[in-house]
């Protein structure tokens, strides 16, 4: 049971290091957080708040692999190497194509809602 114990804090410890360090996952979390507050405007569904939640996992956890990796890279290679670099570059492009499908499905959550709003106001 300890070992579950603690496989929870180095896992909880990794994500608090994530959380402080990393500038992007600061700006991923900002993010998040606008989509919540307009969650809450615009009244989504239980399915659109599912798959928000679904964004902002994947969005976050990309975001973590790829700041996993980039150490990972640095550690075993700390001088210049095109293969290091290559690594770093499709990993940080995961995070992208994360954050880009992420960004679209809001846009198809939210957009309509918006348009709604825009229209009444028009009236």
């Amino acid at each position: 049971m300890k070992k579950r114990i603690d496989s929870f804090k180095y896992a909880l410890k990794g994500i608090r290091t994530v959380f402080r360090t990393e500038t992007n996952m600061k700006i991923h979390v900002l993010i998040a957080s606008l989509v919540v507050v307009c969650g809450f405007i615009f009244s989504i569904s239980l399915t659109e708040w599912m798959i928000c939640l679904l964004c902002f996992g994947m969005v976050i956890s990309a975001e973590m692999i790829n700041t996993a990796l980039e150490n990972l890279v640095d550690l075993v290679s700390p001088e210049k190497n095109k293969i290091a670099g290559r690594v770093k570059d499709i990993a940080a492009g995961a995070v992208l194509v994360a954050a880009v499908f992420a960004a679209i499905t809001g846009l198809i959550i939210f957009m309509p809602k918006g348009w709604e709003v825009l229209i009444g106001f028009l009236k």
